[in-house]
């Protein structure tokens, strides 16, 4: 069970950074505003498990590439980068030893307190 840091959603999640797209929310807001199964189901039905996938920081190795398990680390909503995903996903990759993830969540966190800082 080898999960790892998936750059395409690292990237996707700096540009959505970088362009404002943010939610600059409590640390527990995530079971709020975390994607329904539902919505999950439209999106991909609408823009295919490549587009979902950009919405995670990680992958999972032993999992099917064509299945919703295959991502790990949910970071938004598929409109916006939420900084209480940031923080879930960064607390989760630390305990669970995924170093990479990890980091890179970190630096999500810090390019969207740099963002509300500015505001």
């Amino acid at each position: 069970m080898a999960v790892r840091l998936y750059k395409p959603g690292f990237e996707h999640a700096k540009q959505l950074a970088n362009e404002g797209k943010v939610v600059a929310d409590d640390r527990d807001a995530w079971s709020e505003h975390q994607p329904s199964t539902t919505q999950e189901n439209a999106f991909i039905e609408k823009h295919g498990l490549r587009e979902y996938g950009k919405w995670h920081l990680g992958v999972e190795d032993s999992a099917a590439v064509d299945t919703k398990g295959h991502y790990k680390f949910p970071y938004g909503d598929f409109e916006k980068l939420h900084r209480c995903a940031v923080l879930s996903a960064e607390s989760r990759a630390g305990q669970y030893k995924h170093a990479d993830i990890e980091s890179a969540a970190a630096h999500l966190h810090g390019m969207i307190d740099q963002l509300a800082h500015a505001r």
